[in-house]
């Protein structure tokens, strides 16, 4: 899986780039047919805290994948990021199986 980096109004260090990465990683596991992984990690000015917004979109032969999850640290907003995306990819393989059931029922 290719995975794109965009970092907006900041820079992202090498430790969280890593970290997108491991955890996108499990993603692939999960599917294995995740092309491209394109995540933008954004910084927030509402008030006085600065909130991080992470947002992940996963390309899928046949679909594409969107989250987009604010947090007080890009870790977290990552980490809440993943596990929407894995029950979104589940849903989508599950939806894809019961397809292919129904075709090879007909046929």
């Amino acid at each position: 899986m290719k995975i794109e980096t965009q970092s907006i109004h900041f820079t992202a260090d090498q430790k969280l780039l890593d970290f997108i990465e491991k955890k996108l990683n499990k993603l692939d596991t999960l599917n294995g047919s995740v092309q491209r992984a394109e995540v933008i990690l954004r910084l927030e000015n509402s008030g006085q805290v600065r909130d991080k917004i992470a947002e992940i979109k996963l390309h899928i032969p046949g679909a594409s994948i969107f989250s987009k999850q604010t947090a007080k640290t890009f870790e977290t907003a990552v980490e809440k990021s993943v596990s929407t995306l894995r029950r979104q990819i589940l849903r989508f393989k599950e939806r894809k199986g019961n397809a292919r059931r129904r075709r090879s029922a007909t046929a």
